[in-house]
């Protein structure tokens, strides 16, 4: 079921601005921005197939590198035997913050600091997700500042803050865990100034 897909999400923190990126995946392969460092990644029928890959002992990662700081990033999912599907942001010293898309909940979380042998994660916000994951979802994540809002096209709505987030971040990365999920549509607008 294709109701889902694509769905237009209205921005929460601010206007969008300039396309930066979009991607059907309308070519039969990926193109450049994107880069696989784990698991199987292969365009098929105009939709990004993810699956973790046993041998990796790892879960299956794929980043698209495009540089932002304050920005939106919209795509639709769907979980078809995957645990979990993660949109990751890196920061120039390693991990920074997760949103992680379950079949049962959406969870948005503060990346533990490495530098800091005692640090932990920090849940932020979670919200029990109307929809099984086997369902195509459109997703929408923002960043501006310090701040983080998720929206879904069921109208779940997630937010949180810390002073952490308000750094360059080096892309958008996607982590499946598990058999298999789909992506696509995925788009990225600046905020307008």
């Amino acid at each position: 079921m294709y109701a889902a897909k694509d769905a237009e999400l209205a921005p929460v923190l601010a206007k969008p601005g300039k396309l930066l990126k979009e991607d059907a995946f309308g070519a039969a392969a990926l193109s450049g921005e994107w880069s696989v460092a784990k698991g199987e990644w292969a365009v098929k029928d105009g939709v990004l197939i993810a699956k973790e890959k046993p041998e990796d002992k790892h879960a299956g990662v794929c980043a698209l590198n495009v540089p932002n700081r304050n920005s939106i990033i919209r795509f639709s999912y769907r979980l078809a035997g995957a645990k979990a599907l993660t949109l990751s942001f890196n920061h120039a010293k390693g991990h920074l913050f997760r949103v992680s898309l379950g079949a049962d909940s959406i969870t948005l979380s503060k990346d533990k600091d490495k530098s800091d042998a005692a640090g932990k994660p920090l849940q932020l916000a979670k919200a029990e997700a109307p929809k099984n994951g086997a369902e195509w979802t459109t997703i929408q994540v923002e960043m501006l500042g310090q701040k983080v809002a998720v929206t879904t096209d069921s109208g779940l709505k997630l937010e949180g803050a810390d002073t952490a987030l308000d750094v360059d971040k080096t892309g958008y990365r996607f982590v499946i865990s598990g058999e298999l999920a789909e992506l696509d549509g995925v788009k990225i607008w600046e905020y307008a100034p």
